[in-house]
């Protein structure tokens, strides 16, 4: 096995080994608590910009297959796992992770103590840094790691989102057929921006019977309402949503227009758009399992979460109610207008990987379309 480092700017340096490709990435680094689902992570357009530390200990052991991806690609600057798995054992799998990362040309480390990396990016938080085969230096990879760009007032949606519209009519997976192809019911017709989406996002769409049309992030709010929806959903994405605005602005036109509902990175948006603030999380949710309490209801669901950023509850105005809360660091969770048909969360009610628990927000909006439609 060929040796790797990861540098963290605080001077912090692992020594591991290199899989998947070889060479040097840099990128934030973050750690997720799921236990499964690296596929879908590491094609998660939110990880744009970001080195991803899994600190469940042993990574890879179920391969790879082609239908377990949230995108077209991988998005993540580099992989860091305790142990890669040499043994590919699923009958789902068609190659190792691996043989995966080094076709997709990411750069991956392991044996490195992944448990007192996470503690590290706990304590101090999110940190950049650099991974690399080919410059074995600690000190030059810390300053190469210093010297990179944070995160914050970056726009990484112009990196991931889509480049032209398209029609998406792909449902669930099931073991009898795979992926369901056509539209399961006539509904009513939900226009998606593409801040990054999840692929799980639009299959459960379908799912809900709504017939989905995808388009750039940048697509003026006129073009969008050219295409006639129901609704507009705003996806999930990679980054900081304040530098987004052209995004902040066409929902802006967008309010009281047409039903809107909001994941993650659109949820942030829409928490903009509203007229409050974002700011930076320390060091993140990232994983499958963060208690997340419906203020509604009084349910506590099980969530899955992958964002840096927040909305700052004290930013927003009477018109605007916290719907959920996340009982770990009571940060903002869910959001909605008490008069305009707006409603957002930050969590991933698709998961994939994760608990089903929130799967209903997709049926609310359902219903919020069904009284909108009603009401004019």
């Amino acid at each position: 096995m060929k040796k790797a480092l990861l540098a963290l700017e605080d001077g912090t340096v692992f020594e591991g080994f290199s899989f998947g490709a070889e060479g040097e990435t840099g990128g934030e680094v973050v750690f997720n608590t799921a236990m499964t689902g690296y596929q879908e992570i590491i094609t998660d357009p939110s990880y744009k910009g970001q080195i991803v530390t899994m600190t469940y200990p042993l990574i890879g052991n179920y391969g790879v297959n082609p239908e377990d991806v949230e995108s077209s690609k991988p998005w993540i600057e580099g992989f860091v796992v305790k142990e890669l798995s040499r043994i590919v054992s699923n009958w789902r799998a068609t190659e190792s992770l691996d043989s995966y990362l080094r076709r997709h040309n990411v750069i991956g480390i392991q044996g490195i103590d992944t448990r007192e990396l996470t503690k590290r990016l706990r304590d101090v938080g999110s940190q950049m840094g650099v991974i690399s085969t080919v410059d074995l230096d600690p000190e030059s990879l810390v300053k190469k790691a210093r010297a990179l760009p944070g995160i914050e007032g970056r726009d990484l949606v112009q990196d991931v989102t889509c480049r032209a519209p398209y029609e998406w009519n792909e449902g669930e997976w099931t073991l009898e057929g795979g992926y369901k192809k056509g539209h399961v019911k006539p509904g009513y017709h939900v226009v998606v921006y593409d801040f990054g989406v999840k692929y799980n996002i639009l299959r459960l769409l379908v799912e809900e019977g709504f017939k989905v049309t995808v388009v750039p992030a940048s697509t003026s709010a006129d073009d969008v309402l050219g295409l006639d929806p129901d609704g507009v959903f705003l996806s999930n994405g990679p980054g900081d949503p304040a530098p987004v605005s052209y995004a902040i602005d066409n929902v802006k036109r967008l309010l009281g227009r047409v039903p809107i509902c909001g994941i993650c990175l659109g949820h942030q948006i829409i928490g903009l758009a509203l007229g409050g603030r974002t700011y930076k999380l320390k060091f993140g949710h990232h994983g499958a399992n963060h208690p997340v309490k419906d203020l509604t209801t009084g349910r506590i669901e099980i969530t899955s979460q992958n964002h840096n950023f927040a909305v700052d509850a004290d930013s927003l105005g009477q018109d605007v109610e916290v719907t959920h809360l996340n009982l770990n660091d009571h940060t903002v969770e869910g959001l909605r207008h008490r008069s305009l048909p707006v409603f957002s969360v930050q969590f991933h009610p698709e998961a994939s990987p994760g608990p089903h628990d929130s799967r209903g927000i997709f049926s609310r909006f359902a219903q919020l379309i069904e009284e909108f439609s009603g009401s004019i």
